[in-house]
C-alpha cells in the first residue's frame, strides 16, 4: 500500500518517528503540500494522511486510487466529508488525543486575562516596580475564578475535562451539548440551552465543531446578551466567531477579554480586527502540540492504518 503523509512537519518537526507507518507499506512524507502539489503528490496513493491540508470535492475526484483518509488531528473540516462517503472513502480521524494539553491551554489563556501575569513581568522589568513607594501594585483587577461561571459551549472529551478543571477552581458549570451524555459527578453543574449559556456565564470556552449551524456562532447578538465583562476562550475553531463582532465588543467594553489560539484565517492577515484589540490573547494554534498530545495522535494513526488494513476500519467520521 501507498502511504502518503502530504503535511506532517507539524506534528513531526523531528522529534517523532514514522517508522511505525513504514511498516504499513511504501510511506512518504511530505513537510507541506500547496494545493498545486496536492494531486501529483497524492496521485497512486491508496492512503492519505492530512493535518490542515484541505481534500475537497473535485480533488478526491481526481485520486481514483484512494482508499482512505487518516486525518492528524480531532476536527475533520478540512476533508469533504459528503464527497468522502459519496466515494466510499473512509475518513478516519484521532479523537481525545489532546484532551489534557488542550484543557491547560484554556487554562493559561484564561488565567492571563484574570491576573496579567506576562504584564506584570513586563512592567517589572521595564523598572516600574523599582520607581514605585509602594511594595505592590497591580496594572489591571486581579481576578479570582473562585465562584464564577464557566459555560463550556461542546461537551465532549476536551469539554469535559476543562468543565473539570473548572470544577477544581470553584467554578459552577454550565455546558451546551445538542446531544448530551451523562452529567459529572461534580455540581454544581448544569446542561443549559446555549442561549442561557451566554446569558448566565462569566467565562465561555468553546470545543465545538465547525459547522454550517456554528460557524459564526458567537456573534454581536450573542456578545450583547452576556455579562458585561464576561470573557471567551477559544480552542476549537476561528470561524466560530464572528471576529469584527467579537473585536467590537472588545474595544467598546462589553466583552472583557478574548483568549484564541485559532483564527477564521491561519496565519492571520493583516487587516485582523483582533490584533489590535485590547484584553486579547492570541495564541498560533499550539493548544494541541504538547509532545505527549502528539505522540498520541501517531500512535492512533498508526492504529487506524493498522485497523482499516484488517478490514475493521475506526474512528470513522462518515460511516
Amino acid at each position: 500500500m501507498r502511504i502518503v503523509v502530504l503535511d506532517g512537519q507539524t506534528l513531526n518537526p523531528g522529534d517523532l518517528s514514522w517508522d511505525g507507518l513504514k511498516a504499513f507499506g511504501e510511506l512518504r512524507v511530505y513537510a507541506g503540500t500547496p494545493h498545486d502539489k496536492l494531486l501529483e503528490r497524492a496521485q497512486g496513493a491508496q492512503m492519505l494522511i492530512t493535518n490542515k491540508t484541505p481534500l475537497r470535492a473535485d480533488s478526491l475526484a481526481a485520486l481514483p486510487d484512494l482508499r482512505c483518509i487518516c486525518v492528524l488531528a480531532t476536527g475533520y473540516d478540512v476533508v469533504d466529508i459528503e464527497a468522502a462517503r459519496a466515494g466510499k472513502i473512509p475518513v478516519c480521524n484521532t479523537p481525545a488525543y489532546g484532551v489534557d494539553s488542550v484543557a491547560q491551554h484554556v487554562f493559561a489563556l484564561l488565567l492571563e486575562l484574570c491576573r496579567g501575569v506576562a504584564r506584570h513581568d513586563a512592567s517589572v522589568r521595564d523598572g516600574e516596580w523599582g520607581l514605585r513607594r509602594e511594595f505592590c501594585y497591580w496594572l489591571s483587577p486581579q481576578v479570582e475564578l473562585t465562584g464564577k461561571t464557566m459555560g463550556v459551549v461542546g461537551f465532549g472529551n476536551n469539554g469535559r475535562r476543562v468543565g473539570e478543571l473548572a470544577h477544581a477552581f470553584g467554578m459552577e458549570v454550565l455546558a451546551y451539548e445538542p446531544r448530551p451524555g451523562a452529567a459529572p459527578a461534580y455540581a454544581p453543574f448544569a446542561f443549559v440551552g446555549l442561549d442561557e449559556l451566554f446569558v448566565r456565564s462569566h467565562v465561555i470556552s468553546l470545543h465545538c465543531p465547525l459547522t454550517d449551524a456554528t460557524r459564526g456562532m458567537v456573534n454581536a447578538p450573542r456578545v450583547a446578551s452576556m455579562q458585561k465583562g464576561a470573557l471567551i476562550i477559544n480552542t476549537a475553531r476561528g470561524p466560530l466567531l464572528d471576529e469584527a463582532a467579537v473585536a467590537e465588543a472588545l474595544h467598546g467594553g462589553q466583552l472583557g477579554g478574548l483568549g484564541t489560539d485559532v483564527l477564521a484565517v491561519e496565519p492571520p492577515q493583516a487587516d485582523n480586527p483582533l490584533l489590535d484589540s485590547p484584553n486579547c490573547y492570541i495564541t498560533p494554534h499550539i493548544a494541541w502540540a504538547s509532545l505527549r498530545a502528539r505522540q498520541k495522535i501517531l500512535s492512533i494513526t498508526e492504529d487506524n492504518v493498522r485497523a482499516f488494513l484488517e478490514g475493521r476500519p475506526q474512528n470513522v467520521v462518515n460511516p
